[in-house]
This record gives structure tokens, sequence and C-alpha cells, in this order.
């Protein structure tokens, strides 16, 4: 029988080696059921509570073309660790002929094997949420303590091993720079220009670019306050640029917010995507300009003609726009109407009768079915554990 292997490790301390255990393991146990093993999914970093796992996804896919007949896991918390996501991928492996099958627990085929199956999958469940639980907990008590709590810290600060924030002099001193330089009525985008052009990275190891270093200058972390999901802890971080400098800069960023455009306003222009040059073919976007006496003009120019490449000149944006509305409502007979209203229609129906959502609808039901069964396994259980418990008890009163 053919089977593909499934791992996956979490971001919580496990690492690559991780997957080198689960694959070995694995692949005993297909050595010594006599399963061939014709590939491999890894999904690494990708947590268990959701099925929105690339691997995972495609694996699911892939048992669609009935290449093989079980899914070896390490373990079953490392296909699912959540009883819903796990049911319906089941289903679907299942309606497929696909087995899931864990290398590390011995789960039979039979209404006992249902069982502890359901038990083990509720297990790595709670098991998951206990572990959120820790780990919000720890960085909540980090929090009170102002101590990282693992996200970047920003450019200008580091982090020692006890989690605790210092100031990296070397990259404090480009930190105070960009404040001073825009504080002082230096553009965003020469800043940026010259920051790119002497390779000064953001703390991601990236170039400069108007995202980040407006999010830069809004970074409160910079005037010591520690931030923490949206509560602010002044004097929690050490200071690397002064209240007034800070307060100026952000005037200054209110003040060119609440600035209109100079470019571009708030006119809508409905040949966006739409509207062709009749020279060279390139697409003519919409611009606005305000004259010396204040009136505003809006046009649409042709992409090469503003790199000089086209002879194409400006169009006015309302006698155009006029000329291409009047042409649609002289097409727009009652003829048309009804033939453009039938072919929607039509779309509509073929849409909502394909055959992907007929698959969608039988996976609910093969899902659904799958936890009705394991329902009355339970329930199976619970009265034969009852039924052994009160004949223990009679045979020991007899």
């Amino acid at each position: 029988m053919n089977a593909v292997i499934y791992a996956r490790f979490s971001s919580h301390s496990q690492r690559e080696q991780s997957i080198e255990g689960q694959l070995k393991t694995c692949y005993k146990f297909a050595a010594d059921n006599g399963y061939t093993v014709i590939g491999e999914c890894i999904d690494r970093a990708q947590s268990g509570t959701n099925d929105n796992r690339a691997e995972f996804q495609r694996m699911i896919a892939d048992s669609d073309k009935h290449t093989f007949n079980a899914v070896l896991v390490y373990q079953l918390d490392r296909f699912a660790r959540n009883r819903y996501d796990s049911a319906i991928n089941k289903a679907k492996l299942k309606k497929n002929g696909v087995r899931v099958i864990s290398a590390r627990e011995n789960i039979t085929d039979d209404a006992s094997g249902i069982l502890v199956e359901g038990v083990l999958e509720s297990m790595a469940e709670y098991y998951s949420a206990e572990l959120s639980q820790k780990i919000h907990r720890g960085m909540s008590l980090n929090a009170q303590k102002c101590l990282s709590n693992g996200s970047n810290p920003g450019l200008g600060f580091k982090v020692t091993p006890d989690h605790t924030f210092y100031v990296d002099e070397d990259e404090a001193v480009i930190v105070r720079e960009i404040f001073e330089r825009y504080g002082k009525g230096e553009t965003v985008a020469d800043i940026i220009k010259d920051l790119n052009a002497r390779q000064i990275k953001t703390s991601l190891g990236r170039d400069f670019n108007k995202n980040s270093l407006h999010r830069l200058l809004r970074n409160k972390r910079y005037i010591g306050t520690y931030l923490y999901k949206g509560e602010e802890t002044p004097g929690g971080m050490p200071r690397i640029v002064s209240d007034e400098v800070f307060e100026r800069v952000q005037n200054i960023l209110d003040k060119n917010k609440a600035a209109p455009a100079r470019s571009r306003g708030k006119e809508e222009y409905l040949l966006t995507t739409k509207l062709f040059c009749g020279y060279c073919h390139e697409m003519m976007t919409g611009h606005g300009d305000t004259g010396k006496s204040g009136k505003a003009y809006h046009y649409y120019a042709c992409k090469n003609a503003k790199k000089h490449l086209c002879q194409k000149k400006v169009v006015d944006k309302k006698r155009i726009e006029d000329m291409v509305v009047a042409a649609c409502r002289q097409m727009l007979t009652d003829s048309n109407i009804q033939r453009i209203a039938e072919a929607i229609e039509a779309v509509f129906k073929s849409e909502f009768d394909s055959s992907a959502v007929k698959r969608i609808k039988s996976a609910i039901q093969e899902a659904d079915a799958a936890i009705e069964n394991l329902w009355q396994a339970l329930e199976k259980e619970h009265k034969l554990s009852a039924f052994l418990l009160n004949k223990r008890k009679a045979e020991e009163w007899l």
C-alpha cells in the first residue's frame, strides 16, 4: 500500500530536528507494516489549530488522484489540534479511500479505536489551548516588567538574554538623525532616498520606504514608552529621542496628513483601466492639477506620453467620459438589456450548480456523518462501561 508522510512543527520551541525525528519514526513504521512511502508533505512553523497550511492542503488535494491509501503522521496532533478541522479533513480523505495512521499511537479500526482517536484529538486540542494560555500569561508577566516578548524591538534597540531592552548607540544615532531631519522640514522622500543611498537598513534589514519611515517617526518607544496590547507604560523603555523633538515631529506628521493631496483630488475617474491610447495602445490614467488661478483640471494622459515616448495629448476628463456614457446609453436598448440579463442569470446558475459546490456539500455531509458516528461510539462505550460496573457490583453482592 502507498502512503504519504505528513510532518509538522509549530513555532513553540521546536525546530528542524523535530521534522527529522517525525520522518524517521514514520519511515520505520512504514517499513514494519508494509507501506511504500511515495511522498512527504512538511509544514514548518505552522500551528495545528487550523488547517490553513500549504503542504497540508496540497496533501488533501492530492488524495483526489488516488495515488496513495494512507497518510502517516508521527502523532495525531501533527495532523490537527482542532477536532472540527480533523473530522472535516479526515472525511475528505476517507472519500478518496485514504486513512490517517499514527506511527506512535496504536489505534484499532473498530469502535473502540474511534473512541481512542476522539480522546487523543480532544487531548491535543486541550493541550494547544492550555499552551496558548500559558504563553499569553507569560507575555503578560513580561509586559508588567517591561520586558521583551520576542517581537522586533525596532531600530536603535537591542534585547539582552534576560529580555531587557537596551540602546544600540550605533543605530540610535541614525534614529536621532531621522527625527531631527524631519523635524527641521526635510521631506520623507528625501530622507528615504538618502538613507537607501547610504545603504542604511530598517530593523528588519530592508530598505526604507514611506511606511517604514512613518512607523519609526510614530513609535513612542523612542521617548521611553513601553507598549503592549495598546497599553502604554511611560519610562518602561530606555529613551533615544527627547519629548520636544518627538512632539515637533508628531505635529508635522499630523499637519501633512490633514493637508489635501497636491496632485490628486477625490475625483472618480470612470474610465480607469478602460481607456487606451490610439497611438501606442498604452493605458491612459486619470490625473488632476490646479492652475495658477486655483481652478482644478482633471484629465486622462497616456502613460508613454508622460515619459515622452508618445505624441498623444491629454484628454479632458468630462468630455471623454460624457462621450463614452452617451455611447453606452445608445447600446442599452430593451433587447440588449434582456440579453445581458439572461447571460448573467445563466452564469449565476452555472456557478451555483457547479461540481465544486456539490463536492463541498458532499464533504460537509460526510463530516457530519463522521461526527455522528463518533458520538454514537462514545455513547456505546458509556453504556458498556455502565453495564460492566453493574455486573461487577452484582457479582460482589452475590
